[in-house]
């Protein structure tokens, strides 16, 4: 059995009582104060209460507080929790490109990035929310001709991205498959339960297969 099959535990939901994969949930402890503190780093000490990894779940947990009645003990979830999981999150991902690129798996420029769509070796295409449509939809073309088509990822704008990498004007990226890129994806599909993936608007661009 793989290390990351392993590390793969099942928890249970306080709002649903689903059990379910710890990747698909958020892990929060209960602070001295006795604030809910979310810990999605899964160190923090204390014991856990699990919350399945959505914006609906997070704000019907502080509503009904069943976080005391998890706990059996008083505590204080902040009303913005589930803004506070979504930042944190987003930081989280932020920090994770940064930690990728200087591994040599996360690789930025058009053609680089085009290069490890077409080979087949991007698990991820991750694009400045204020980039140019033309690149975008070229670099989408070659992903639907790729032996493995890169999933789309859109949330950070140019700057950030040029903060998160250490670079100027980071427009396009590819964060290549394996293990790296794995841990990112389990934090990728937690923010999406908290805010959507993708601009409204590049759903409604037009669609070219030829990637002029």
């Amino acid at each position: 059995m793989s290390t990351h099959a392993q590390a793969h535990r099942e928890r249970r939901d306080i709002v649903s009582g689903e059990v379910m994969d710890e990747d698909r949930l958020i892990r929060f402890v209960a602070g001295p104060d006795g604030v809910v503190v979310p810990d999605l780093a899964r160190k923090l000490p204390g014991r856990g209460i699990w919350v399945a990894a959505d914006r609906a779940s997070v704000e019907q947990a502080v509503k009904k507080n069943a976080f005391s009645r998890s706990a059996k003990t008083k505590l204080a979830p902040p009303p913005d929790l589930a803004d506070q999981v979504e930042t944190l999150l987003t930081r989280r991902l932020l920090d994770g490109l940064g930690l990728a690129r200087r591994a040599g798996v996360l690789i930025s420029g058009f053609e680089k990035t085009a290069a490890a769509i077409t080979s087949g070796r991007a698990r991820w295409l991750v694009e400045a929310t204020d980039g140019a449509e033309d690149g975008r939809r070229k670099l989408l073309a070659l992903t639907r001709r790729a032996p493995q088509a890169p999933e789309l990822f859109g949330v950070f704008t140019s700057e950030q991205l040029g903060l998160a990498l250490g670079l100027e004007n980071v427009i396009h990226t590819a964060f290549l498959a394996g293990r790296v890129a794995e841990r990112w994806t389990a934090d990728v599909r937690r923010l999406s339960g908290f805010r959507p993936l993708l601009p409204a608007s590049w759903r409604e661009e037009p669609v070219t297969g030829d990637g002029a």
